[in-house]
């Protein structure tokens, strides 16, 4: 039976991996009489700190069941068709909403940033780490999200960290939906204010928590714009009232919301028409925009105290070239060919259809991230292994990113996907939603 304990069984999702922890006794390099001489020889089975590393079982009893989901290795370009072990198989778990990872031109735009800036920064952003390729992408999408400034940050994860633990300091407050990415938990938690939780898009909780904090304290109101499991949308207008009725500061992760939401792609606050009362919208390119790292977006002067206090940019490398212009160029394809958003609903839509016709759960999605509920984790990984096996991709999601009793399969649209691999994988997930006993 596998251990039902909430640290023990993590999940993988686009915006930034959460680790999925491995025994001891099987490590991912080593077998177990190298493990076991490792350990003689360091002595770590005495030392008090790895107790937990020792007695950590449960990755490995699912990998006894041939039932483990996670790191799957893949040998070509993230596409709608990758190959694992040898074979291809339809690509339903990738963030890269607009398809552009695998674009020529994209492609082309890294290696001449390689051939004239070299393959790293090698330094800060603060000392010696600044090109002009990062200062040009800054412009761009400070355009792109109608903001004043923008600041760059090496991955999406350490714009979580290093804003919300440089703006909320001692007697400050900052308010988080309880679905909010591990990012955003971890930049509160990294921050020396009071961390107030509140259920999932429930309005109400959020406002009940503001009546009781002191009307001039700092606050700071972070939620995602769309949420990374579920595939909702947050109720940006409600929120963003009952931040300025009581003088809070609203912060959005839009890290599944650039390229998917609002005009251009610019992101849920575009979305909702509510850009001026948004104070920071933050940002991914490992999604949409084919490449990696994150920004942050707000008034000039916000910017120019994060790039001389956020700990994780000054004391972090600096963002390569190559990433940058790739993000420069899909930002640029984006603009330029409106149709790609368009055919990424099209899609979406032809998806949802045929799972709720098929009888599939999908929970209250609003967007091209599609839930489908197993409740079950055991089942969730069956169906993961099955689906594989028919060759599609899918990704299981279990505790701690969603509760126990909602674990489900996680289905993700690219404008790119054809009617007939959405075809394909609807007929797949219906023989195996059947064979599972989940329709």
């Amino acid at each position: 039976m596998i251990s039902q304990h909430k640290t023990t069984t993590l999940v993988c999702d686009g915006n930034a991996p959460k680790p999925y922890p491995l025994p001891a006794q099987t490590p991912v390099h080593a077998g177990p009489r190298r493990a076991k001489a490792a350990k003689a020889k360091t002595g770590a089975e005495t030392i008090p700190l790895f107790d937990k590393v020792r007695n950590y079982t449960s990755a490995a009893q699912v990998r006894a069941m041939g039932l483990y989901p996670y790191f799957r290795t893949i040998s070509s370009a993230q596409d709608t068709e990758v190959t694992i072990a040898g074979k291809k198989v339809l690509m339903l778990g990738s963030n890269s909403y607009l398809g552009l990872t695998n674009h020529p031109r994209i492609k082309e735009a890294a290696k001449a940033a390689v051939d004239k800036f070299g393959t790293g920064c090698a330094g800060s952003r603060f000392l010696n780490g600044s090109l002009e390729i990062h200062l040009q992408l800054e412009e761009t999408l400070a355009r792109l999200v109608q903001k004043e400034a923008v600041l760059l940050y090496s991955t999406g994860f350490q714009v979580n960290l290093g804003v919300i633990s440089a703006l909320v300091g001692r007697n400050d407050y900052i308010l988080a939906d309880k679905s909010n990415h591990a990012s955003i938990v971890d930049g509160c938690n990294l921050s020396f204010g009071e961390f107030v939780r509140f259920a999932h898009r429930d309005m109400k909780g959020l406002e009940r928590r503001l009546q009781k904090l002191e009307p001039e304290a700092g606050k700071l109101v972070a939620v995602d714009g769309v949420f990374s499991m579920e595939g909702d949308i947050i109720q940006l207008p409600e929120l963003c009232r009952l931040a300025h009725q009581h003088r809070a500061a609203v912060m959005v992760d839009d890290a599944h919301a650039i390229g998917v939401l609002g005009e251009k792609g610019a992101g849920t606050a575009s979305h909702f028409g509510l850009t001026d009362q948004v104070h920071l919208i933050m940002g991914t390119f490992s999604k949409s925009l084919a490449s990696l790292g994150g920004f942050i977006a707000s008034d000039a002067a916000t910017i120019d105290y994060l790039k001389h206090n956020s700990r994780a940019l000054i004391f972090s490398a600096s963002m390569s070239p190559a990433n940058a212009a790739a993000v420069m160029e899909a930002v640029r394809i984006m603009l330029s060919e409106p149709e790609r958003i368009q055919r990424l609903w099209t899609n979406t839509r032809r998806m949802k259809e045929g799972l709720v016709s098929l009888g599939f759960d999908l929970g209250a999605s609003e967007t091209p991230i599609l839930p489908v509920y197993c409740r079950d984790l055991v089942r969730a990984f069956k169906m993961t292994k099955r689906l594989e096996e028919e060759g599609v991709f899918v990704n299981p999601v279990v505790s701690p990113a969603v509760a126990p009793g909602h674990e489900l399969i996680r289905i993700s649209l690219m404008a790119t996907h054809t009617d007939a691999q959405i075809d394909f994988a609807l007929e797949k997930l219906g023989k195996v939603g059947r064979e599972l006993g989940i329709l």
